[in-house]
């Protein structure tokens, strides 16, 4: 595989004049493909000329074409290579395990995958954000079973208790979770309630998300938008303080927000205990 990059103009963005678009080649894909038309051009030409029959009769394994033995080799079709790919990638033991995750109840591949084509990032933030997705980040784990290495500890650096993975990592390590993991799901859910202000009306200024300031109570005539706002129930709950509560006035509708992380893998039981 080879990566090719090419620059697009954006005249509506000014912070970024330049989007980089990254383009996946599979250059065994297109030898094939390739190799597939010439075969095809000289096979069909043969009937006409003379000069195209004598090239077909003798090349028999004289050339990648093999023309002699053209009509017994055929290219399976883009959905079909593409399935074979993706079964490819499913039973690898480390890389498969982000479409196993994918395949779960509750996943909804569209929209997760908006990212690599909504969202305005530097190229290398996507290859990073690829590599977390396949797991070749040089975790403790990676190193010992991977890579190899001998003498090395899988335990996690920050907590020591459980193996150091990406999804420790990134929803599970004790340490992390009450620092790094509360800036990052604060992060989120100001960039969705500035999201939610703005489509209501309650904001004028669209500053940029990591400028922005998540007010404590936004309210006009049609709508109300609380952050970090206790909910008063008849019944005593423990946890009472969505990260967001939208109300709709008019409808007579509210929403309660709340950000978490959560374990592809465990996608389905976290969902269960949230609900």
């Amino acid at each position: 595989m080879v990566q090719e990059k090419y620059q697009e103009e954006k005249a509506c963005d000014k912070r970024h004049p330049y989007r980089i678009i990254i383009i996946l080649i599979d250059i065994t894909r297109l030898h094939d493909k390739q190799v597939k038309l010439l075969q095809t051009y000289f096979l069909n030409k043969q009937v006409m000329l003379s000069l195209h029959a004598a090239v077909v009769k003798a090349d028999d394994m004289c050339t990648p074409l093999d023309l002699v033995c053209a009509n017994a080799n055929e290219l399976p079709t883009d959905e079909e290579y593409n399935n074979k790919v993706k079964r490819q990638w499913s039973q690898k033991a480390l890389h498969g395990r982000h479409p196993y995750d994918l395949s779960q109840q509750y996943v909804d591949i569209e929209e997760l995958n908006k990212w690599l084509t909504n969202v305005d990032l530097f190229a290398e933030t996507v290859g990073f954000l690829t590599a977390i997705q396949d797991q070749v980040i040089l975790t403790r784990n990676y190193k010992k079973y991977i890579l190899k290495q001998p003498d090395t500890d899988e335990i996690c650096r920050r907590c020591g208790k459980e193996s150091e993975t990406i999804q420790h990592i990134t929803a599970a390590c004790e340490q992390l979770a009450a620092t790094e993991d509360v800036k990052r799901q604060g992060g989120l859910a100001k960039i969705i309630h500035q999201k939610l202000a703005e489509a209501a009306e309650l904001i004028d200024d669209k500053s940029p998300y990591c400028k922005y300031t998540s007010a404590n109570v936004l309210e006009n005539e049609n709508f109300k938008l609380y952050w970090n706002h206790s909910i008063l129930t008849d019944k005593t709950i423990p946890f009472n303080r969505p990260d967001i509560t939208f109300m709709n006035k008019k409808t007579k509708n509210t929403f309660l927000i709340d950000i978490a992380r959560i374990r592809l893998s465990g996608l389905i039981c976290s969902l269960k205990s949230f609900l």
